[in-house]
């Protein structure tokens, strides 16, 4: 829908009002959405009130792709992309790819549309997470399993898996405080607390990876800058090597392990 100019300019003056880095940009996506102005006033009193944008419009950009949001999911950072891009590269026609503790399921969607023939699997311990995830996953063929990191994974899958792909919580516990109220208060927590030092979850997964990882296959797990030194240590003590990747256009890291 189209808005006067002076309406735009008020939608972009009560975003800003409200904190957001991004008013303008917010703004055009908003009434780009809109179906009526009743529905854009509404969407505009949602985002005033801290609700993340993606959960507003239903979809967030990764990778190139539209991936669908509903509220109480943890949306996909552009930083996250660093993962896809690394584990494109190990990946061929063919291969087995788990994303893990996978949110919406957008690093799997991103894999699968960049590499034909990949086999798709996801699993998460949030209902929510594992419903959005279905809705972006099981239409590409995959499968989308609930419960904690490879607990509900079928056995078939164990020593098959080429490419483990890991967006697991990373926040200090006690840096939760400090994140935007659009994260800390809309996100579940246990898809941003990491524990004390924000590498507890990453430490499980290094040390189940090698019995669900086939013969040279790969774990990727996204990190940040400070904590990829105890990512690395958490792969090792797993058995797996360990390469610190960066990129600095999205500023993600990702740690790269394989298995003997």
């Amino acid at each position: 829908m189209s808005v006067r100019p002076d309406d735009h300019a008020r939608i972009v003056a009560r975003l800003r009002a409200s904190g957001s880095v991004f008013a303008e940009d917010e703004a055009e996506l908003l009434i780009t959405e809109a179906r009526t102005p009743e529905e854009l006033e509404a969407m505009v009193e949602r985002r005033v009130s801290g609700l993340p944008l993606e959960v507003i419009v239903g979809w967030a950009e990764f990778a190139g792709l539209r991936i669908v949001v509903e509220s109480g999911v943890f949306v996909p950072r552009r930083r996250t992309e660093v993962v896809v891009r690394e584990a494109v590269a190990l990946a061929e026609p063919g291969s087995v790819v788990l994303d893990l503790c996978c949110g919406t399921g957008a690093v799997g969607a991103a894999i699968h549309a960049a590499v034909g023939g990949v086999e798709l699997y996801a699993s998460d311990i949030e209902p929510a997470a594992v419903r959005c995830a279905r809705r972006n996953i099981e239409p590409l063929g995959g499968q989308v399993f609930e419960g904690d990191l490879f607990e509900p994974l079928p056995a078939s899958l164990r020593g098959r898996v080429d490419l483990l792909v890991v967006n697991a919580p990373y926040v200090p516990t006690d840096a939760i405080a400090l994140m935007p109220p659009e994260a800390r208060e809309h996100e579940p927590h246990v898809t941003l607390d990491g524990g004390a030092d924000g590498v507890d979850v990453q430490r499980r997964v290094a040390a189940g990876a090698a019995e669900w990882l086939a013969q040279g296959g790969h774990l990727l797990i996204e990190t940040s800058r400070e904590q990829a030194s105890r990512t690395a240590q958490a792969f090792r003590d797993g058995g797996l090597t360990a390469e610190v990747r960066r990129a600095e256009d999205v500023d993600g890291t990702v740690v790269i392990g394989t298995a003997a």
